[in-house]
């Protein structure tokens, strides 16, 4: 079975730079709107917000979200410009609670379980990893643009509650405004202003 991963250091000479460029490359945490992040189906509110940390932290045990009624979690991540996603790794709990599965939907803030069973952006394949060694690459192309992710989070490996320690999230971030989208569909669509400079045209010819 192809995980779509690539192991975090590939030759024992490079294992200390590949860590350092992983700290510097993996710093999405500080572009997330931290008062807006939410995750669905948590047991403890607000531990969502102690898994997006500094890299150098991934391995603290002690700061993790664990779900609550199953073993399904959303997150909802808007971050503060846009984004160029290109890579995430997720370090999960053991026990059978590390998620098995993770679908990625771009740009569609508040999402809910129900709208979470909709065809995701991508999907793609946990392998069990408790030390941040596997990386998962996205679809740079689909994920070029991102203002807002969602993490569906939907089964595991056999535990009836899913654990997370920490998620890496790894891309270029720039300033953006969050409307530049809906402007961009206004601006194409049929202008009303258009018309009123020919009817206001039209009045000038006949006077």
């Amino acid at each position: 079975m192809e995980h779509n991963h690539a192991h975090g250091h590939h030759c024992e000479c490079g294992q200390e730079t590949k860590t350092e460029n992983l700290a510097e490359l993996y710093n999405l945490y500080s572009k997330i709107e931290m008062e807006n992040l939410e995750c669905l189906n948590e047991a403890v509110e607000n531990s969502v917000k102690s898994v997006f940390r500094p890299w150098d932290q991934r391995l603290d045990s002690t700061k993790f979200v664990e779900s609550d009624a199953d073993e399904e979690l959303l997150f909802n991540i808007p971050f503060t410009g846009n984004v160029k996603l290109k890579g995430l790794i997720i370090i999960g709990g053991e026990g059978g609670t590390h998620p098995s599965l993770v679908r990625l939907f771009k740009n569609r803030p508040h999402m809910t379980f129900d709208e979470a069973a909709s065809q995701p952006d991508q999907e793609l394949n946990l392998v069990e990893d408790f030390e941040g060694t596997i990386e998962y690459a996205t679809k740079i192309v689909k994920f070029s643009s991102v203002y807002h992710l969602t993490l569906h989070f939907p089964k595991n490996y056999g535990s009836e509650t899913s654990k997370i320690q920490f998620i890496g999230l790894k891309g270029d971030w720039s300033e953006g405004h969050r409307h530049g989208v809906t402007l961009c569909t206004y601006e194409a669509t049929p202008s009303m202003a258009d018309h009123k400079d020919k009817v206001l045209q039209t009045t000038n010819l006949n006077i």
